[in-house]
């Protein structure tokens, strides 16, 4: 699970395993976790976050979609 940001209380990361799927990113803070889709991005799912917060982690991964985009395909590169 390599975490490839952290900002504030949030934890940019995604699972090995998850090389079958589209570019995404889970993001963790204490005990809830969210996944975003992030080409284009769009919340896949949420646990935990109210409305608020997932409106700043969209923005933060806003901010941060290139670099996001960028470890994700240095990572699952082949």
């Amino acid at each position: 699970m390599p975490t490839v940001l952290r900002t504030g209380p949030y934890r940019f990361f995604f699972y090995s395993g998850d090389r079958e799927e589209p570019p995404h990113i889970h993001i963790e803070r204490d005990d809830n976790e969210a996944k975003f889709w992030t080409d284009p991005i769009r919340l896949q799912n949420s646990g935990g976050f109210n409305r608020s917060e997932i409106n700043r982690i969209q923005t933060l991964i806003q901010d941060n979609q290139e670099h996001l985009l960028r470890r994700w395909n240095e990572f699952f590169s082949d």
